[in-house]
């Protein structure tokens, strides 16, 4: 049999105390209780810890060489307990966050010094890359929250951190890059370049709705995979394309980026409704906070 924790608190209390009165007292039991349950571990230990006689109660030779090891198992039991609340309240563990690449020069370093202040012991780790290994890395449990923009796909819980303007980009020297707005139906008969169909079918799935409504189909001349891909065609001259203004902390020169009326783009934090790690609600309150009252377009 091994030894109840309770019965090597009640060994310590009586062994600082030197009294079982004042032990049962400060420990809120009976004197008879924990005269039995001292009992209980010497029998389970198989040695005699404490002796009482007319000088009172005290340890034998045994009690003293046990007793720092009772106090050593019931600090780390203690330890222990503090770490599993700290772990239940949200303040330790891992989260793997990802960030769309577009968004992460500029989203990234504050959300994670936010939380590193707020919760300095949680382990953090970051990943930025396309939305589709983005996507498919929440669904698969590779990233407890990612930063992009929407539409995604069915299945997952999301909140809004920004609304920004989406804007129309011009290479420097265009004939409309003095404007101080368009609407997308002044870009119709403009060459276009965007990325590929297959980089996120959603995204472009929206486009086709939004260039219908405009009531023009884009020429498209040339494709790139990624943002700084676009905007460097559009610096080149080869065509212009159609971004959230955020963007332009990827490229300073070469491109103008102009405001289209009405047009908005949003980012998202995302997760699984079936992550259930306990530092996860604390987190989303952290970066909904900082996304309240910080431009995090302009955070990073």
């Amino acid at each position: 049999m091994t030894p109840e924790l309770r019965q090597l608190r009640y060994f310590v209390a009586v062994a600082e105390d030197a009294s079982f009165t004042k032990a049962a007292r400060r420990l809120h039991i009976a004197q008879q209780s924990l005269s039995q349950q001292i009992t209980v571990l010497e029998r389970v230990l198989g040695a005699r810890l404490l002796r009482r006689d007319s000088r009172g109660t005290r340890l034998t030779e045994i009690g003293s060489l046990f007793l720092p090891e009772a106090r050593a198992v019931l600090a780390r039991n203690d330890e222990a307990l503090a770490v599993l609340d700290r772990a239940v309240r949200g303040e330790l563990g891992t989260l793997h966050l990802g960030f769309l690449t577009t968004t992460a020069n500029y989203l990234l370093p504050p959300v994670v010094r936010a939380v590193r202040e707020r919760l300095p012991d949680l382990t953090l780790t970051t990943d930025d890359t396309q939305i589709a290994p983005l996507v498919d890395g929440l669904g698969s449990g590779r990233y407890d929250l990612i930063f992009t923009r929407p539409p995604l796909i069915e299945g997952f819980e999301t909140r809004t951190l920004i609304t920004e303007e989406v804007c129309a980009v011009l290479p420097e020297g265009h004939r409309l890059a003095s404007a101080t707005g368009l609407k997308l139906s002044d870009l119709a008969d403009e060459p276009w370049v965007l990325t590929p169909r297959s980089s996120w079918e959603p995204w472009h799935l929206r486009y086709d709705g939004e260039f219908e409504a405009a009531g023009f189909t884009p020429r498209v001349v040339q494709r790139a995979a990624t943002v700084q891909g676009l905007l460097g065609l559009v610096a080149a001259g080869i065509g212009v394309t159609r971004l959230a203004r955020s963007s332009r902390s990827l490229r300073r020169s070469g491109v103008v980026f102009v405001p289209l009326t009405g047009d908005t783009a949003r980012t998202v934090v995302a997760w699984s409704p079936e992550n259930d790690k306990p530092a996860l609600p604390g987190v989303l309150d952290i970066v909904t906070e900082l996304a309240a009252g910080t431009d995090l377009t302009e955070a990073g």
